[in-house]
């Protein structure tokens, strides 16, 4: 497949994907396409261990879907286009490895639900965040009612969807929206630095993390316990747990190979 809405770099252990789709970065069928072979061919590449989702530019992160191409919608087009969407965010939160999106520039509708699909999210400090689908007659309809509830607080983000208010990049920090805000020029270098942190650790218990964190946030309290019971237990069985736990005994930095 040749790809003329991504950019894909590799900086050691991380791959850096960058979405180019002007002018906006909306997220029709092509740029989703591309995105949902990117993220199958990163899950299969053994040698990358954490990606950084990142956007061209310095206005916009990702836009949703092309707003004319709504207007002649109906129940039926409309169910088959947010299934789409629902997929690909869902093997983006679904992905073993670690993704930290890099917000570059306004993250609204189906940006900020791509971006909540993110494990990490840093954002540049001139962004604002939100959903304001509200204005257009329709509501967030690919995660934006299930996960930004799940992430902030409920009643917030019912004001966000219901009224269409949009967030500074220091508010939706103040509320555990995104975890870092930096300067626009160091946010791909502060991504790179948290991405190069996770890197030096075990990469098969930070994916056994992700998942239980993941699926253990679903399930019943003694359900999510079991889980992570097995995942724990898992890992007892590789060679990064012998390494880890070999380097910490013998005072060095221990050497994972993902094994």
């Amino acid at each position: 497949m040749s790809f003329k809405h991504t950019q894909m770099t590799v900086k050691g252990r991380t791959a850096v994907l960058l979405m180019d789709s002007p002018p906006v970065n909306a997220l029709g069928s092509e740029l989703k396409k591309e995105l949902d072979e990117r993220f199958d061919d990163l899950e299969l590449k053994e040698e990358i261990w954490t990606i950084i989702l990142t956007a061209a530019g310095k206005k916009i992160f990702a836009a949703g879907a092309d707003i004319p191409s709504l207007l002649d919608l109906d129940y039926k087009e409309g169910l088959a286009r947010v299934q789409e969407a629902r997929e690909l965010y869902s093997k983006a939160e679904n992905l073993e490895k670690p993704i930290i999106a890099a917000i570059n520039g306004t993250c609204l509708g189906g940006g900020l639900e791509l971006a909540l699909c993110c494990d990490l999210r840093i954002t540049a400090d001139h962004v604002k965040l939100g959903f304001p689908e509200v204005n257009l007659g329709i509501m967030p309809g690919a995660g934006g009612t299930q996960r930004l509830p799940r992430l902030i607080n409920p009643c917030l983000a019912k004001y966000l969807i219901y009224t269409g208010s949009t967030l500074t990049a220091t508010e939706a920090l103040s509320q555990g929206l995104v975890n870092r805000v930096v300067p626009y020029d160091s946010l791909l270098e502060e991504a790179e630095v948290i991405a190069d942190r996770i890197n030096k650790k075990g990469p098969l218990a930070v994916r056994m993390a992700k998942k239980a964190i993941n699926q253990g946030c679903e399930l019943p309290l003694d359900e999510g316990l079991s889980l992570e019971n097995q995942l724990w237990a898992r890992l007892c069985d590789t060679e990064d747990k012998k390494e880890g736990i070999s380097a910490f005994l013998e005072k060095r930095k221990p050497e994972f190979k993902g094994d």
